[in-house]
């Protein structure tokens, strides 16, 4: 029979290896080299919600932030005000953000766009947006999503989920 000590002691023991192990995963995780954009990236073009067309090779030696968001993502719409404010403050020092609408249709954007409008262009992705995402480090797919490029069109920042005003004014600080 294993006494109490022991038995303390092995789950000690336990739980500490598993927190190393977590620690080790979240490291390389974190360190990880980023994925380059795809080699076409700057050559593609979305539709608009309003009409037309945008290219991303008009974004193209300016820092930006690309946005994959969806008009049924709570979290998506709970973020674009955010992105908003952040464009209004900061495109005068050359930033811009182009939101990509996944897996929604050219209706609902501009249903949506009608009752929450955005300063910042929007394009429609529909679902080749999750698999630009995915190419560009968004491994689950999920949204929202967005990355930051620097004024040499390289990748520098992403994140998975809601960003903060904080997050976004590191990425400006961080490319300087």
């Amino acid at each position: 029979m294993i006494g109490r000590r022991t038995l303390i002691t092995a789950v000690a023991a336990g739980s500490a290896s598993a927190g190393l192990g977590w620690a080790w995963w979240q490291a390389a995780a974190k360190n990880s080299e980023q994925p380059n954009a795809p080699g076409d990236l700057w050559n593609l073009r979305f539709e608009r919600p309003d009409g037309g067309e945008v290219a991303l090779s008009n974004f193209k030696g300016r820092p930006l932030v690309l946005n994959f968001w969806a008009t049924w993502c709570p979290p998506c719409v709970h973020e674009l005000p955010l992105l908003d404010r952040f464009y209004r403050q900061f495109n005068s020092h050359g930033w811009e953000v182009l939101g990509l609408a996944v897996e929604d249709n050219r209706a609902l954007v501009q249903s949506f766009l009608a009752k929450q409008p955005v300063s910042f262009t929007v394009g429609l992705a529909g679902i080749r947006g999750i698999t630009l995402s995915r190419s560009l480090g968004n491994g689950q797919g999920a949204l929202p999503f967005s990355v930051g490029f620097n004024r040499h069109g390289q990748l520098s920042q992403r994140k998975l989920g809601v960003l903060t005003l904080d997050e976004l004014r590191r990425w400006v600080t961080e490319s300087s």
